[in-house]
């Protein structure tokens, strides 16, 4: 069956970017001039799914304002003669067909994609977080996707972390590989590097078959007191079985600080309107405090 859908939990506080969390969602933030929820969105637009459910919580407003028309700020940029600006605007609210269901408490990853049944119904589905993001040049989920419709089993996104990182994920236990994929034997949250299974982190990106469901009603808080998405994706595992789509570059946890200034920084280095003046800028900054960081080149 073809995956249509996509759902992104975005109900995070985001407490390690306090105080510019206190009044809105983290995926509200913006990386250069663009919220990260939008870049997550367009990536899910690229890949085809354009019927998306966006789980909020509290401060999840702002995101559903984002995404809807504002004609009070499209008349005044059409009298300003503020064209590009104006196309800027109206797209965001033509980027998809876009639905909200608010996480009434924060018990989990688990359960955000929980809340999430009523709309998905018994369809296959993505899963992105919403402060994960993808470098575009990096087709993740679109090659997910294909493997999905090729294998027809749940599959999690699974980067390739240096060892003593892993602590920070859930770390999946590999079978076999086939190229870049490898069914997942099991998964571990959070596990002491010396007892991990692998290197093989669990990131933001999942395709579900609906059994996810069943299988998150099955489960009981785990780690944190939170009901993990990684407890459910073992019993997938042990069940209908599960695979793991291996990568090792291009992803940015932009509810981590120093990830989100390398996606700013990446990212804008990259851009037509910044970029080279930006290059120039930071060029001679790092000459002028750091040295020169290749001093035999």
């Amino acid at each position: 069956m073809t995956v249509t859908k996509a759902v992104i939990p975005a109900a995070g506080l985001g407490t390690r970017f306090l105080p510019a969390t206190k009044s809105q969602q983290k995926v509200m933030l913006p990386v250069i001039d663009t919220p990260a929820i939008q870049l997550v969105v367009e990536e899910a637009v690229r890949a085809g799914l354009t019927d998306i459910l966006i789980v909020t919580g509290r401060g999840g407003r702002s995101i559903a304002d984002h995404f809807d028309r504002s004609i009070e700020l499209e008349t005044f940029l059409e009298r300003k003669g503020k064209t590009e600006e104006l196309r800027l605007v109206r797209a965001i609210s033509d980027l998809a067909d876009i639905h909200y269901v608010r996480q009434k408490e924060a018990l989990g990853l688990g359960h955000a994609v929980s809340v999430a049944e009523a709309h998905v119904g018994g369809e296959p589905f993505a899963v992105l977080l919403g402060d994960d993001l993808i470098h575009p040049s990096v087709p993740l989920l679109s090659a997910m996707l294909k493997t999905f419709d090729e294998r027809g089993r749940s599959i999690v996104a699974a980067l390739r972390v240096e060892p003593e990182e892993i602590s920070a994920y859930g770390a999946i236990e590999p079978g076999p590989a086939e190229g870049p994929v490898l069914p997942i034997r099991s998964i571990v949250e959070k596990p002491d590097p010396a007892a991990a299974p692998s290197n093989l982190a669990a990131i933001g990106r999942y395709v579900f078959t609906p059994s996810v469901f069943e299988a998150l009603r099955r489960i009981e808080p785990g780690v944190g007191g939170e009901l993990q998405l990684t407890d459910a994706i073992n019993l997938l595992a042990h069940g209908d079985g599960a695979d793991a789509y291996a990568f090792d570059h291009g992803r940015f946890d932009v509810g981590n600080k120093l990830d989100y200034l390398k996606a700013t920084v990446e990212l804008a280095l990259e851009r037509e309107d910044v970029g080279p003046a930006f290059k120039e800028w930071l060029a001679r900054f790092v000459w002028e405090h750091l040295g020169d960081p290749d001093p035999g080149g």
